[in-house]
């Protein structure tokens, strides 16, 4: 059984081809510069008998529907495409950032679920308009096959009312949706699933916290295998340090800065979320080079990172005092999963809540999920490789196996 999942960017497209017999990887790819005479694309074939064929395509000037008709046709090509008559798809999923209130749960993709994914296009301006556009081209390019939508937003549907619920006028939730969504859904979902395995415990038993840190950053509580806290809120702008967006900030902020600078409504979006956080901080929104600067003496890198970790610290309390018993704490992500030292650092003071990390066991290197604490601690830390994509591909079978 094989299934294509799609993540369409404002830009960019991201594609795996996986047989679900063992969720191996067929094929993967990433069309860059969407629009741009610049445009890339890199394709890789897996074989089990050798390493990945990369197939590089440079200069492209394609839009969307160019770029999906170009990878459709690199799957079906006759010498080297993994796809035919005979191998017919058995689902394509959709990465889809923003489901609003209206979908909890993954959704096989018709004509009113095309229609919402549209009309929520205003609470993700950024992303929406891409998912919406990937998936209306896959639809004129493979007629024949389901394709499922996964909402980012829809882990995060089983938070009560008061996690979700702004202090705001009543009118501002029921009639313009304002509320937290939260955002990363499919990582956390994916990792707790993977914790719970590793665990050997159903995920509806344990509590988990789980910390996905890239260049967008977000921290979830999981009791029972629900979640009913997480720090991003309307828009992936609330809650942790990120790269280049703020985080967390006091809402007369941006009032201030309008009133005092006379800045524009595009111009604060474009601070809160191009040039704050970690950019904004020491001019890096790359971790790796951060910490090489701190190593030389930067001063302005120590703080980026203090701040940073300092955050997360603050999550990790309110989330174990949510939670009341926590079975483990979950690194993700691309620095969650590589950078040991911020790792340490934010787990550093944390003993007398049972959080006792191994510094031995967090610099071991290793792609696989691992435990990274002493024997003393009364929590597991994990680091968990997240899987976005494999993640999409088994929610697509389960709902196309349900209708």
């Amino acid at each position: 059984m094989k299934v294509f999942v799609v993540n369409c960017g404002s830009s960019s497209i991201k594609y795996q081809l996986f047989e679900m017999a063992d969720e191996s990887v067929l094929v993967a790819g990433l069309l860059e510069r969407i629009g741009e005479s610049s445009g890339r694309l890199i394709h890789h074939i897996y074989k089990s008998d050798s390493a990945p064929e990369p197939l590089i395509r440079e200069g492209l000037s394609v839009d969307h529907a160019g770029g999906m008709a170009l990878i459709a046709q690199l799957l079906y090509d006759p010498k080297k495409g993994i796809l035919n008559d005979q191998t017919r798809l058995a689902a394509i999923g959709h990465r889809v950032v923003h489901g609003g209130q209206e979908f909890q749960q993954p959704a096989l993709i018709d004509a009113t679920v095309l229609a919402a994914i549209k009309r929520h296009i205003p609470l993700a301006p950024l992303h929406n308009p891409a998912n919406f556009s990937g998936i209306q081209e896959t639809l004129s390019l493979f007629p024949d096959v389901p394709q499922v939508a996964v909402f980012d937003t829809a882990f995060h549907q089983t938070l009560p009312p008061k996690a979700y619920r702004y202090a705001l006028p009543e009118a501002l939730y029921t009639e313009d949706g304002i509320r937290r969504y939260g955002f990363h859904g499919i990582s956390h979902k994916y990792v707790a699933t993977t914790a719970a395995h590793y665990l050997e415990t159903p995920l509806a038993e344990l509590n988990l916290i789980t910390i996905h840190l890239g260049n967008g950053a977000s921290m979830a509580a999981i009791e029972e295998g629900q979640s009913i806290e997480t720090s991003m809120g309307m828009t992936p702008t609330e809650g942790l340090i990120m790269g280049t967006r703020s985080g967390d900030l006091d809402p007369a902020i941006p009032l201030l800065l309008a009133r005092r600078l006379q800045m524009s409504n595009a111009e604060i979006d474009q601070l809160l979320n191009r040039q704050s956080g970690l950019m904004g901080i020491c001019g890096s929104n790359d971790m790796r080079d951060i910490l090489r600067q701190r190593a030389q003496g930067d001063p302005k890198a120590a703080l980026a990172i203090a701040m940073y970790t300092h955050r997360i610290k603050k999550y990790i309390g309110a989330y174990y005092a949510l939670l009341g018993h926590v079975d483990a704490l979950i690194f993700t992500g691309g620095i969650g999963e590589k950078a040991a030292e911020i790792r340490q650092e934010v787990c550093a003071g944390l003993e007398r809540m049972g959080i006792c990390i191994d510094s031995e066991k967090n610099r071991a290197k290793r792609t696989s999920p691992r435990a990274i604490h002493q024997p003393e601690s009364r929590l597991s830390i994990l680091v968990v490789p997240t899987n976005e994509e494999l993640e999409i591909a088994r929610q697509s079978v389960e709902v196309v196996a349900n209708h």
